[in-house]
């Protein structure tokens, strides 16, 4: 349920003294349903404890296929996905083309229902701004919530450039453009913001995607998640191309084969494009004893996996995108007390610092060679799943990045000649969903 700041409250319960009061905000996220998608419900349920009127458009999705719900104030308007394509210019333009009219539709009837001052884009794709052209003659402006740097996301998941690449190279200008304010997830994602997109240093904002401490509960390991073996490494995420689950299964049958670890399990918790070729993958390989699939799952059984490890992975491939980006789940990781053992890339450090290990770029050889190390090394084990704990505490938390969303809006508000009141402690507290203690 939504949280309670104390203070008058009018209709949906929003802070009728808040500094979002009378202010009304739309985001559109394609990625993934919500509240599913944690960094957009996050985002929508702060601004919601500060006051503003906030709707979200996103896909349906298992267990999220209401095509209308109001949950803890916000109002959630789905509509129907295309399912994701691995190449093909064709389905590539048929994803995002029928996405986009979806979006496009929805956008102008919550404009007529509940109206909208602010229409926030998450991206990928870099096509919202479309959306916000036709919003523009009704006074509406556009903040745009950088989560992904489109260019390299698609070098990387169709392995060239060409012309579809260089347009991706003008829809994020054009978004960057379009947008008064921009937030980006991370301080390389700002520096695009900058450069390549232009922005006053000004108009950006980093707002990281921390995870709620509240959410990731610290909790009993279940044993029988082991399925029998001593050791249990965990993963949480999107198994799709450049999440590299094909070099942690060529990790595996390294520790497994050669390195005589027989000792481990692997519990896979996600769901995404390339999980049947990564099965048939493990199949192949013979190691279906030493893994467990679990789909897409409840939050419960993502705590009762990542509790139950020992280790957990984020085996992303070293690309041009993956280097620039913050993944959520080494955050998660962090949270929950867990080294970490990942590739060497740039932001995977900054998160991380000394609460992991970082194997060769793409090296499933030293990959291995690295779980063993702290398999090997239960002290480190726990003096890097504290130091972590502590990161996510005094900095990474979502705690942290709620004054710099809060800000955002403040500036893009003014910038409308609209100014809001900053928020009080009190508000901040309310929107973390902590309390004063």
């Amino acid at each position: 349920m939504m949280a309670s700041t104390g203070s008058e409250t009018g209709r949906d319960g929003l802070d009728a003294n808040g500094p979002g009061a009378g202010r009304r905000v739309l985001i559109v996220v394609e990625n993934l349903p919500v509240p599913f998608d944690r960094r957009v419900w996050s985002e929508a349920t702060t601004l919601v404890a500060a006051g503003y009127s906030v709707s979200v458009i996103c896909p349906t999705g298992k267990g999220y296929e209401a095509p209308y719900e109001l949950i803890d104030g916000v109002h959630v308007y789905r509509h129907k996905l295309r399912e994701e394509g691995e190449t093909g210019l064709m389905q590539y333009i048929r994803e995002y083309g029928s996405a986009l009219w979806s979006e496009l539709r929805l956008a102008h009837r919550v404009r007529r229902e509940r109206g909208v001052d602010v229409l926030h884009g998450c991206n990928p794709p870099d096509l919202i701004f479309l959306i916000a052209w036709t919003l523009r003659p009704f006074g509406v402006r556009y903040l745009f919530d950088h989560h992904d740097i489109c260019p390299e996301l698609y070098e990387t998941k169709f392995g060239k450039r060409g012309p579809l690449w260089r347009a991706m190279v003008l829809f994020e200008w054009l978004n960057f453009r379009t947008a008064s304010v921009s937030i980006a997830t991370n301080d390389s994602y700002a520096d695009i913001a900058r450069s390549r997109g232009g922005k006053a240093p000004g108009d950006v904002f980093v707002v990281r995607s921390g995870p709620k401490i509240d959410n990731m509960r610290i909790q009993e390991p279940k044993p029988e998640l082991r399925k029998g073996a001593k050791h249990l490494i965990g993963y949480v995420g999107v198994i799709g191309q450049q999440e590299g689950l094909d070099l942690l299964v060529e990790a595996a049958e390294h520790l497994t084969g050669p390195m005589g670890r027989g000792d481990v399990h692997f519990g896979i918790v996600g769901d995404g494009p390339q999980r049947s070729e990564i099965e048939d993958l493990v199949r192949e390989r013979g190691l279906e004893r030493f893994f467990t699939f679990t789909g897409r799952a409840p939050n419960d059984v993502l705590l009762d996996m990542l509790n139950t490890a020992d280790i957990c992975v984020n085996p992303d491939r070293a690309t041009p995108m993956n280097d620039l980006s913050t993944m959520n789940k080494i955050l998660e990781y962090m949270a929950l007390k867990k080294p970490v053992v990942q590739f060497d890339l740039r932001e995977g450090r900054i998160s991380a610092g000394e609460a992991s290990l970082y194997a060769k770029k793409n090296d499933p050889v030293d990959f291995a060679e690295k779980i063993v190390e702290l398999l090997d090394d239960p002290e480190a084990r726990e003096r890097m799943g504290e130091l972590g704990h502590r990161r996510i505490l005094d900095h990474l938390s979502w705690e942290h990045s709620i004054p710099p969303l809060l800000a955002a809006y403040e500036r893009i508000f003014t910038k409308m000649g609209r100014a809001v009141r900053a928020p009080s402690p009190r508000q901040v507290s309310a929107a973390t969903g902590s309390g004063s203690d």
